[in-house]
């Protein structure tokens, strides 16, 4: 018996502990006898005691009416109480006889309201922790203080540590009554945490064909906690080591030996080694799926075991039935007319004999990440009503026969395309990136294209952008709706270099969407004309008097609004200053312009890229020594280049496949050719009158998906600067050099900084540091990367790096495999506001000559992949 039925028991009527007892009601309510029920009607109900409810609901509640027929005593009331206790809302509820005329009874039903919540407050936590739980729990001032209440708060409480790992929680509620409000009390919740609780070991039982550590890898979030165990029974190793190589079962030496490691080695890198139910239930599931994909289709969790290793750590006990393993015998098609059956079974790549796998299975049919399965077949030649249902026809022993349907269904066209979510950017600025069209037959591959090419316009956030196929069988056609979400783009530079033994200060900002057509409307301008997809930067540096450069420059991508043909302009002044010889000041002036066109081509693929441009530069000096090798005159720097790249990256900031692959060739016409002049006896200004000069470059980047978020990215630069006569030797301007983090402070002579992390800005170029610059140089990266947060307004990645690279003075000299080597770790952040900002250590493992310890670390900043 609970306690409301003990306070119906022994309040109802106000009952007397005996049933034969005559209870007097009151002075004008005759005697009721209990061992004798009577029948009543209710001439009225009444209620007492509560302050926060309407009186007329709870009587509602209660099930009693005016006129109803009751028995007193009897089943009614109790049931009253009953359904009044059901609320959850009283401490005491007490139905009392206030009078009797004749054959009618007045009732009254008194309440005690339970206390309502005025505040409540944590002890043993953090702030921070108790703000997050605060969103858990949401209770709210004035919220009835029940035992569910209660218990439902303590349950979230301990759900939200045991998450975080602490599965020794402990949570204690204690109720303090408000003295400043009537019926309120406070609630103190007291957190006693009690240190993480870590997963030590998980050990697998019955796994006779996989090992332990394959088995561990497929559970993506349970993890061991990463230890490294001293080395133990060795003599017991060697003799096991010695006995494989007689056993004729499967367990070889390298079973024995990956058996002793992984029970002593545990490398946990990017996953806590907490134990989160949910997440090792999914776990348990991965385990069976790896077996499946092994072909041990029968494979199963007989039972697992949590149990306590010490107090801060458990193990995890796993136990399995392996099953048979099974393989495929015969893969036959049913209804497939546009395609043979030699056809499909090429690109499902399963043979007789081969294992049988559910995974390979699937991934052939469909869903396959390279792109080549039966479905792509399908689906990119307008298929979208096509199925494929794989039946297991027959099980044999070890073999099982497949039988494939196929229902091709009726080829689909596009009928309309619809965008949502761009509040900024103009409907045509997407339209024109989309490889869907409508009357086009539909294709998978169109759509996946095009999802790449509006993320590689850094205007939506990639990891939300959507695509919806809304089909309609009846006329054969579907509409496709593209969901986008808007991100600023814009960005602002304010940084700080060093250049010239100075600081350079550079403040630049950049309108990654502008809107030349929307310039001349006020009401564009929020705060900006923005939607258009044009490009606008302005960049001012300095470092005082002595140094002033000013640079703007305007991209519009699809020039004439029709092709993809992309017209890029820019102009740049600089003022260097020093003092000459005389005591005067003396001045660099260096002025120039440049013009490109580039064009998306169609062969091989439409990755590729033809890049036409024209760019002049004038170097004025006056008096300016220390730089040139004359301090008075002029240089010309005209010059063509041509450059064809392809970049089929799925991802502009955190690329997980794909490639950027770019090669180019920038000429000046060779003015020593057609001009009558000694170039071994005239003046230096006088030789670079005309800068003449080609300049090769040649670089490469590779993103493979390792697994997860985890990539590897791979990097190859090659660079040389050539000359037309050897006489005048090659340019002392557009030279390269090596070494640092590719800031490059300021560049007076065109020079292109090339980053080496591990040392010095500039120290791995020949003759630093009174440098001329190198003519060639070559440059290998590799870079493992795993994102911290891929938020577009603070995308986040860590990444190890191992570096090398030199350069030479000459193509004589040139040794692609005489390098200096470095390694080390660093982040890159992604403010949309600043552009992505690198923080860097490198330690470089060969000595500079004439630098002795120079390379034993340096740290290293970056704005915009200034280290590439």
């Amino acid at each position: 018996m609970n306690l409301k039925h003990i306070i119906s028991a022994s309040l109802v009527f106000l009952l007397a502990l005996s049933l034969k007892a005559q209870v007097p009601i009151g002075n004008d309510i005759p005697e009721i006898d209990y061992s004798n029920p009577k029948d009543y009607e209710i001439g009225g109900v009444t209620v007492s005691g509560v302050q926060n409810l309407d009186n007329n609901v709870i009587i509602v509640l209660s099930g009693l009416t005016v006129g109803q027929k009751i028995k007193i005593p009897g089943e009614e009331v109790s049931n009253a109480i009953d359904k009044l206790w059901e609320q959850g809302l009283f401490e005491n509820i007490r139905i009392t006889v206030t009078k009797i005329i004749e054959n009618t009874v007045f009732l009254d039903i008194n309440l005690s309201d339970k206390p309502r919540l005025s505040k409540f407050s944590f002890t043993g936590i953090k702030k921070g922790e108790a703000d997050d739980i605060r969103k858990e729990i949401k209770l709210v001032r004035g919220d009835i203080v029940t035992q569910n209440l209660l218990l439902r708060t303590k349950n979230s409480i301990l759900k939200f540590f045991i998450d975080k790992g602490f599965l020794n929680s402990e949570v204690n509620i204690v109720q303090k009554k408000d003295t400043t409000i009537t019926n309120a009390v406070d609630l103190i919740i007291n957190i006693k945490k009690n240190g993480k609780v870590r997963i030590n070991n998980i050990r697998f039982f019955g796994n006779n064909n996989i090992s332990a550590m394959r088995l561990r890898s497929s559970m993506k979030e349970t993890k061991e906690r990463m230890k490294v165990s001293p080395p133990d029974h060795i003599v017991k190793l060697i003799w096991e080591s010695f006995l494989s190589l007689f056993r004729k079962d499967s367990i070889d030496m390298f079973d024995v030996w990956q058996k002793y490691l992984t029970d002593r080695i545990s490398l946990t890198l990017f996953k806590g080694s907490k134990l989160i139910k949910d997440d090792y239930e999914a776990d348990k599931l991965k385990v069976i799926e790896k077996y499946a994909d092994l072909g041990y289709r029968d494979a199963s969790v007989i039972k697992d075991s949590i149990y306590p290793y010490d107090k801060k750590s458990i193990n995890i006990d796993i136990y399995l039935n392996e099953g048979h393993k099974y393989y495929f015998r015969n893969i036959t098609w049913l209804g497939n007319t546009k395609y043979s059956s030699a056809e499909l079974n090429s690109l499902m790549k399963i043979k007789k004999g081969d294992v049988y796998s559910q995974k390979s299975l699937d991934e052939n049919l469909a869903f396959n990440p390279n792109g080549s399965d039966v479905s792509s077949l399908y689906l990119d030649d307008g298929y979208l009503f096509f199925q494929a249902n794989p039946v297991e026809v027959a099980v044999e022993n070890d073999s099982i026969d497949v039988e494939i349907r196929i229902q091709e269904g009726k080829q689909a066209r596009i009928n309309k395309i619809i965008i949502k979510g761009n509040t900024k950017t103009n409907d045509n600025v997407i339209y024109r990136e989309l490889k869907t069209k409508p009357g086009q037959l539909f294709s998978r591959a169109d759509i996946i294209r095009t999802q790449r090419e509006l993320a590689q316009l850094k205007y939506f956030d990639p990891e939300k952008l959507g695509v919806n196929p809304i089909p309609n069988p009846v006329d054969g056609t579907v509409d496709i709706e593209y969901t986008v979400e808007e991100t600023s783009n814009d960005q602002l530079e304010l940084s700080g270099g060093w250049g010239g033994g100075r600081v350079i200060g550079t403040l630049g900002v950049s309108f990654n969407n502008f809107s030349t057509k929307n310039f001349f409307k006020k009401s564009a301008w929020r705060p900006l004309p923005s939607g258009d997809g044009q490009k606008l930067s302005i960049r001012f540096q300095t470092n005082g008097q002595y140094y002033q450069s000013y640079n703007a420059s305007f991209t519009e991508p699809w020039l004439g609004g029709k092709k993809p043909i992309s017209f890029s302009t820019s102009v740049f002044y600089s003022v260097f200053s020093n003092t000459a010889t005389d005591g005067t000041t003396g001045k660099l002036k260096i002025a120039g312009v440049s013009l490109s066109l580039a064009k998306r081509l169609n062969w091989p693929d439409d990755y590729f890229i033809l890049e036409h441009g024209l760019s002049f530069q004038n170097y004025s000096l006056d008096k300016y020594a220390g730089v040139f090798s004359f301090s008075n005159g002029y240089s010309n720097n005209i010059s063509y280049s041509i450059s064809l790249s392809r970049n089929s990256i799925d991802a502009p900031i955190y690329p997980r496949h794909g490639s950027e692959i770019s090669l180019s060739l920038q000429i000046t016409p060779p003015y020593s050719s057609f001009q009558n002049k000694n170039y071994k006896t005239i003046s230096d200004q006088e030789k670079y009158k005309l800068i003449e000069y080609h300049k090769w470059n040649f670089k490469a980047s590779w993103f493979f998906n390792i697994v997860d978020k985890l990539v590897l990215n791979t990097r190859v630069r090659f660079g040389y600067l050539g000359y037309y006569n050897s006489d005048l030797g090659v340019s002392p301007f557009e030279r390269y050099y090596l070494g640092g983090d590719g800031l490059s402070g300021y560049s007076m002579d065109g020079r292109e900084i090339v980053a080496l992390r591990g040392y010095g800005n500039y120290m791995l170029t020949p003759g630093y540091p009174n440098s001329v610059g190198a003519s060639v140089f070559d440059k290998f990266t590799m870079e493992l990367r795993y994102p911290v947060s891929l938020n577009p307004s603070a995308t986040i990645y860590l990444l190890v790096f191992g570096e090398a690279g030199n350069s030479w003075a000459g193509f004589n000299k040139f040794n692609p495999f005489n390098v200096y080597k470095s390694a080390g770790i660093g982040v890159r952040i992604f403010l949309p506001m600043f552009g992505l900002l690198g923080f860097d250590y490198g330690w470089g493992f060969d000595e500079i000559p004439g630098y002795h310890g120079r390379n034993k670390g340096e740290f290293h900043f970056s704005i915009n992949q200034s280290i590439d």
